[in-house]
Formats: C-alpha cells, sequence, structure tokens
C-alpha cells in the first residue's frame, strides 16, 4: 500500500505548485483521507468524539489516525503526514478546502462558483485561487456542516441560506435549480478585532474632521443611517459609529444575521429567524425591533433595514429614542431617503406620499454614504444632514464630500475629503452634547481638479 501511494505521490508532487494544492489536490494524499475517514467512521466511538471540544476531538482524531497508520504499515514522511492529519482534521471538524481561506487574515471575502473555482478578495480586489472541492456534494457538506449548528436548513424546498461562522463572518449559499453554476457560496469575513476609527483613518476612508464630526453626531444623539452598495463596508462603519455611544448608556442591537461587535458593556443582541421545516417559528427585523420598545433602550442599532421594520425603526427614532443608527442598501443619500419611504409604504401605510416624506425626515437627523471605488478601496464619500426649512419643506445638505480629481497611472482613485461650507443646523446642540466642534471645522476648501 505505501509503495503504491508513494509512486503516485512522487508523480503529483512535480505537478504541484502550492502548499494550498499539496493539501487538497494530491490524489495520493485524497485517498488516504478518504480511507482513514472512513475507518474513524467504521472504527472510532462517534458518540465519544462529537461530545469533546473541537480541540480534545482534533488531537483525538490524530491519535486515531496514527494508530491506524502504524497498524496497516503506511509509511509518510512528516511533512505528508502533517497535510494528511490537515486534510482530514479539515474535513471531520473544519470547513474542509476553505480552511486555509478562513485563516487568512489578509482576505475579506470568499466567493466559491461551484466547486471547480474559488475566488477571494484582497485589498478590494478579487483573484482565483488554486483551492478547488471534489465535486458538488463536497461543497453541500462544507455548508450543512456552517448551517446546521445554526438550526438552518438548505435543499430543494429551502435552496437559500444566511447564516454565519463560529467568528461571526457572514455566509450566504444557493443551490441548484436555483443556481445555474452549482453551488454558490459568499463568505464575508470579519477581522478578529473590529475596525475603530483610527483603522479607517489609517486605510484613508475618511478625514480626521469627518471623523470628529462623525463621533460627535453619535455621542449628541442624532439618529444616524449609514447608506452603501453591497460591500461598501457599511457594516464595518456602524460598528465603528457605535464606539461613540457612552459607556452608561444601554443599547440592544438587532440584526438578521449577527455581525456587530461592540466593545462595550451594557451592549445586548437580538437575531432573526427563519421559519422551521415546517413553516413555523419565524421571527422577523419588524417584530424584533417592536420588542426592543420593551427591554428599556437608550439606543437601537439594526444592522439593516430591508422592509416593513424601517416603519418600526422610524416610530421609534420619532418617540424619544434617540441616537439610533441603522444601514439600508442605497447609492446616495437622495436614493437612501427614497429606499425608506418605499419601505415605510411596505409596512401597509396607507398615507400620502408627502405625509410619509414628512414622517422619514422628522425621524432621520443624518445620512452617511459609503462606497467601494473602482481601485477597491472603501470611502465614506458624503455625511449629509437632513434639516426641514420654515416653510416645511425639507432638504438634504452635504456638510462633508470626498472630491475625486483622476486615477493615477496605477489605477488608484484619486481625490480628497472636503467640507462643503456648510455649517450644520445641529452645530448648537453637538456643543451642548460637550463636542469640541468650531464651525471653522466647516470652511470650505478649493479642489484642483
Amino acid at each position: 500500500m505505501a509503495s503504491l501511494f508513494e509512486k503516485r505521490k512522487e508523480k503529483v508532487l512535480k505537478e504541484t505548485k502550492s502548499v494550498t494544492a499539496a493539501v487538497y489536490d494530491q490524489p495520493y494524499l485524497e485517498e488516504l483521507a478518504e480511507h482513514y475517514k472512513a475507518r474513524l467512521l467504521r472504527d472510532a466511538n462517534l458518540e465519544v468524539l462529537t461530545r469533546l471540544s473541537q480541540g480534545e476531538m482534533r488531537l483525538r482524531i490524530e491519535q486515531l489516525v496514527s494508530q491506524f497508520m502504524t497498524e496497516e504499515k503506511v509509511v509518510i514522511s512528516r511533512t505528508d503526514k502533517e497535510l494528511l492529519l490537515t486534510r482530514i482534521l479539515d474535513e471531520a471538524v473544519g470547513f474542509g478546502p476553505l480552511e486555509p481561506l478562513i485563516h487568512d487574515e489578509s482576505i475579506t471575502e470568499i466567493l466559491i462558483n461551484g466547486h471547480k473555482q474559488v475566488y477571494v478578495e484582497r485589498k478590494g480586489k478579487l483573484e482565483m485561487t488554486n483551492v478547488a472541492f471534489r465535486d458538488d456534494s463536497h461543497v453541500r457538506h462544507v455548508i450543512d456542516r456552517i448551517v446546521a449548528p445554526l438550526g438552518r436548513r438548505i435543499d430543494e424546498s429551502s435552496p437559500m441560506v444566511d447564516a454565519r461562522l463560529p467568528d461571526g463572518s457572514r455566509v450566504n449559499a444557493v443551490i441548484p435549480p436555483i443556481s445555474l453554476n452549482g453551488t454558490l457560496v459568499s463568505i464575508r469575513k470579519f477581522r478578529k478585532d473590529p475596525f475603530r476609527l483610527e483603522d479607517l483613518l489609517g486605510l484613508n476612508s475618511l478625514s480626521g474632521e469627518m471623523g470628529q464630526f462623525l463621533q460627535a453626531i453619535v455621542k449628541a444623539k442624532m439618529n444616524v443611517l449609514i447608506s452603501g452598495g453591497t460591500g461598501s463596508g457599511k457594516t464595518t462603519l456602524l460598528n465603528v459609529a457605535a464606539g461613540a455611544i457612552p459607556f452608561g448608556e444601554r443599547v440592544i442591537t438587532i440584526e438578521d444575521s449577527a455581525e456587530l461587535r461592540l466593545d462595550r458593556p451594557n451592549v445586548v443582541g437580538m437575531e432573526a429567524r427563519p421559519a422551521n421545516v415546517e413553516g413555523r417559528g419565524e421571527v422577523t427585523i419588524r417584530q424584533l425591533v417592536r420588542n426592543a420598545l420593551r427591554m428599556r433602550p437608550d439606543r437601537i442599532i439594526v444592522g439593516e433595514v430591508r422592509g416593513a421594520e424601517a416603519f418600526d425603526m422610524l416610530q421609534a427614532m420619532n418617540t424619544g429614542h434617540e441616537g439610533s443608527l441603522t444601514t439600508v442598501h442605497a447609492n446616495s443619500p437622495e436614493d437612501a431617503l427614497r429606499r425608506v419611504e418605499a419601505m415605510v409604504i411596505m409596512a401597509g401605510m396607507d398615507l400620502p406620499s408627502h405625509v410619509i416624506r414628512e414622517y422619514v425626515v422628522g425621524a432621520l437627523d443624518f445620512i452617511v454614504q459609503a462606497t467601494r471605488l473602482t481601485d477597491g478601496t472603501r470611502k465614506i464619500i458624503s455625511i449629509a444632514e437632513i434639516v426641514t426649512k420654515e416653510d416645511g419643506s425639507n432638504r438634504v445638505q452635504e456638510i462633508f464630500t470626498f472630491k475625486r480629481t483622476g486615477i493615477s497611472k496605477n489605477g488608484d482613485v484619486e481625490g480628497s475629503f472636503i467640507p462643503t461650507g456648510i455649517v450644520p443646523a445641529c452645530l448648537h446642540r453637538l456643543q451642548t452634547y460637550g463636542a469640541d466642534i468650531d464651525e471653522s471645522l466647516f470652511q470650505q476648501v478649493e479642489v484642483n481638479v
């Protein structure tokens, strides 16, 4: 048995060009791994194994595989044995071929387009990896390992699922017949340590003046809507903005899939739940927002409003729960307002459009627009205030904006963060809440294009 594997190993290693491929693409290791996985299922006490912690389980599986190899007199190099154990452990207690990608902190997103194509995002740009799965059922097996502990499922009757990894990373999966290209998986990874304002400043996602102003409006309990497209950094920005909430306040977070990580005391979180196999037990974001009002919140943070829950969120903002934050998918501050208005209509409010608009602008104070630029960088391109004039009309006025000036030779977007010259109507309130902000912060700056 050993000589057969040795011959196949030599042939494959000549064609192998990376460590990742060595772990997952060597046929001789693949056969050994499948053989010992079958033995584990047949000879190991699975009931005892599954009761162990993950660390203890890994150690016990290593011991059993070493014992099996000794019994069968299989001799391979120490390096190959490490690769073999990695392969088995990844499948048994990890997420298979995705393990090295999940633990690579430079990767922010993992995209699986069927079992043969796996892309990753680094620094905002996509690149194809040499990671592959055996077949589509192998991908499905990994998805099942992700969703099963959360009480969720994916099958032909429910071909789409949202879930999360133990570290909080967001997972979305779609299977045939909805998907035309095999099983599709998107994993949005999150850092072990949540982003702070200093991190965004270091990435040039906003200016120091914008950061100071953003913290001030959150501290002063202004209601803030963070707007942006997919992957623009809305959740990251929401996490950073929430960092300015005073520690003495009680914060309630409501999310579809728990992602927010607020490093502060007195934070409680609630997560929506889909219906079970019988179609029962669903708990919606709207129900959670209503329930949060009974939990003595100082602040309510909704990860994202997508539907009728927008009405309940605005109602909370309009009835004394100031300083609430949420996000919405939109491409500009004006578009964000229109989206929220449409969501209020979805809630069944049979009201004239101008009344709905007044209701929305009466609840919201600021819209912060995030975007992902063509070079992959994420920036806050606008901080806009919603103001109501004396005649009752309202408008969205930009306080800060990102002025693009061009693109460099290597494709980087060039530009500057500048104040527009408009002094926010809430300046006195910010100062009342202790913000050290003077009108000079908003003096207009000319940018040469």
